[in-house]
């Protein structure tokens, strides 16, 4: 890979009157090319002056594992510093602290075992509840949906408000939410519509979600009329050629 030398010198590394910004395209470039280690410099240079972006890149390689050892702590750290940041929804950062929100949440419901963060359901709830209303994430909105209906993290259990939350998830193509969804409209009596709905979650779920989508979706097929199942699946099917959420 061809470097810059205004921004970074094989040997000595970042260069101190770089611009951020412009290390912080190195790092990408670096990334892209394989170069994690250099990457990973530049990112945390980039990081410590300011640029978001290079911040949650670290924080999603310390998460994942991905060019460094995994390190959930170190990652949730990051998260939070961008969390801290008061970003207008619509501004081009808005995904870095969209996706930062979720993530705390995500670590906040269950603790981080080995570090000072230890399980804190309400405060999972209110970084859910920023990502879902401020910026409209769709993650954020499942999980929501998912604490109304079982009256998680703080909040009482109100079906009404799960509904609201997972339709607005769904709305956004979000899987789990859509079968989630689907499953409530088959247990209210919409059998043949909530068939559709985890039918056609099923076929758009990430490999990790499909386990438990299956797992609803197989169960409520077991005891739905044969005839209510075959027009659930020519539903299905019309859902997913139309790319809608099945409303």
């Amino acid at each position: 890979m061809a470097f810059d030398e205004k921004v970074f010198d094989s040997k000595t590394g970042v260069k101190a009157q770089a611009s951020p910004w412009a290390v912080f395209r190195f790092g990408f470039s670096a990334y892209q090319n394989g170069h994690k280690d250099q990457a990973v410099e530049a990112y945390k240079y980039a990081a410590e002056n300011g640029q978001l972006g290079a911040t949650w890149k670290l924080a999603r390689m310390y998460a994942e594992g991905d060019g460094v050892k995994r390190d959930d702590y170190e990652a949730f750290k990051f998260f939070a510093e961008i969390a801290q940041q008061d970003v207008e929804p619509g501004s081009p950062e808005e995904s870095y602290v969209s996706d930062a929100l979720v993530a705390l949440g995500t670590y906040l419901k269950k603790g981080i075992p080995g570090s000072p963060v230890s399980a804190d359901p309400v405060a999972a709830q209110e970084y859910y509840m920023r990502a879902a209303a401020n910026y409209r994430n769709p993650s954020a909105q499942f999980e929501m949906g998912k604490m109304f209906l079982k009256g998680e993290g703080g909040v009482k259990a109100n079906i009404k408000q799960a509904g609201r939350w997972l339709q607005l998830a769904a709305e956004k193509g979000h899987a789990g939410a859509q079968a989630t969804l689907g499953h409530l409209l088959f247990q209210g009596g919409k059998v043949v519509k909530g068939l559709a709905m985890m039918t056609a979650a099923l076929e758009r779920a990430s490999p990790s979600d499909r386990v438990w989508i299956r797992g609803m979706q197989e169960e409520a097929f077991a005891v739905a009329p044969e005839a209510d199942r075959r027009t659930a699946i020519a539903l299905a099917e019309d859902i997913l050629a139309k790319g809608n959420d099945g409303r």
